[in-house]
């Protein structure tokens, strides 16, 4: 399987366990790899063989504009679903970093990975 990389996506969310915390957008940061048959694509040179990438980010920005969540988890299980979903990847894997959300603390996050 060949893999897609999408790295240091930034993207405004509303994310947070307090109530206040999900009611002002804030910056997140996602590392996205997509397991996907990439070898068509390879030979044909055609996007059409392969996952717009654009659309992903695209995509992912969309719907994290209309959803909240509480837990960095379940942001992160949204997206593997989506993506496996909507895209037709064999696996996903995600990283959500929430940067300098405590003091001292360069960024906190999960990574979760999916298989179809």
């Amino acid at each position: 399987m060949d893999t897609i990389f999408l790295s240091e996506v930034k993207v405004q969310t509303k994310l947070g366990v307090p109530e206040w915390e999900r009611m002002v957008e804030q910056t997140i940061i996602l590392d996205i790899e997509i397991g996907y048959d990439l070898s068509k694509a390879c030979k044909s040179d055609d996007v059409a063989d392969t996952i717009d990438y654009g659309a992903v980010v695209s995509r992912v920005r969309e719907t994290l504009k209309e959803n909240s969540f509480k837990l960095v988890e379940a942001l992160a299980e949204h997206l593997c679903q989506l993506i496996l979903k909507e895209f037709g990847a064999l696996s996903v894997k995600v990283k959500v970093a929430k940067p300098a959300i405590l003091p001292g603390l360069k960024a906190l996050g999960v990574i979760v990975q999916r298989n179809k």
